[in-house]
This record gives C-alpha cells, sequence and structure tokens, in this order.
C-alpha cells in the first residue's frame, strides 16, 4: 500500500511517498501553492494518480501542549476536502517540530542554505509519513 505525506505551508506543500509496502518515506518535491484550495487539490491529484497511492496523510501542526491552534483548523479543513477530491482516505499526522527535524538533518548533511530553502518541505513530508508508517508497522506487529 502506498501512502502519500503532506507538510502544508503558507507557500509550499511538501510531498512525499513511501514505498510499495509502505515501509519507508521518500521526499518528492514542493509543490508551490497557488493560493486557491481547489488548484493545490488539483496539483496534489496529479501526484496521487501518478504514484497510485491508497491513502495520503497529511501533518497536523499542533501546538506544543497538543491543542489545536489555526494552522491546525487549516489542515483539518484541507484534509477533508482533499479526502472529497481524490476519493481516497486522508488521515492527518501530528507534525509537532517536524520541520526543525528537518532543518536540522539538512544542517548535519551540510546543504547550503540556498538548497535547504528548496527541499526543506519535501524533507518535512517525508520525516512527517516516516512518523506515520513506523507507527503504523508497530500497530500490525
Amino acid at each position: 500500500m502506498r501512502v502519500l505525506g503532506l507538510d502544508l505551508g503558507e507557500k509550499n506543500i511538501g510531498v512525499a511517498v513511501s514505498d510499495q509496502f509502505g515501509w519507508t518515506a521518500q521526499g518528492l518535491e514542493s509543490i508551490r501553492s497557488k493560493g486557491n484550495v481547489t488548484a493545490d487539490l488539483d496539483q496534489i491529484n496529479l501526484v496521487a494518480q501518478q504514484y497510485e497511492v491508497d491513502k495520503v496523510v497529511v501533518g497536523l501542526p499542533r501546538n506544543m501542549n497538543g491543542s489545536y491552534g489555526p494552522q491546525a483548523e487549516k489542515a483539518l479543513k484541507f484534509a477533508g476536502l482533499l479526502e472529497k477530491r481524490l476519493g481516497l482516505p486522508v488521515e492527518t499526522w501530528d507534525e509537532r517540530l517536524s520541520t526543525v527535524a528537518a532543518q536540522r538533518v539538512l544542517l548535519e548533511a551540510d546543504v547550503s542554505r540556498k538548497k535547504r530553502r528548496r527541499v526543506v518541505d519535501q524533507m518535512a513530508a517525508a520525516i512527517i509519513l516516516q512518523g506515520y508508517l513506523d507507527a503504523k508497522g508497530r500497530n500490525n506487529s
């Protein structure tokens, strides 16, 4: 089962996909948000079709105390619209500190600042998706 992972940002949507077994996540791309939900959903739909995904995981930006803020509400609304548009199950996954973790990995890998800006969103999506896959794998063991 192939899963698509998304990290929703103000300007970019990080995209990652799992392997066919649902074991590992790989960053794919960062979609530049059009500022238009329909256009963003269409772009994600194209990626979902291209990779023949069975499910989508959307990062849910919770506050450090676990509560939902305005960004979490946006993510939940987007996830609902995405589920209707794709006709696939869409789940949310706690993304607290995923961008911080992505930045740390890229810094440790000595990736230039310019390149980090280009790949941080897809790296964050991969971290979100890998966390989801790891948790689901443990639950199925």
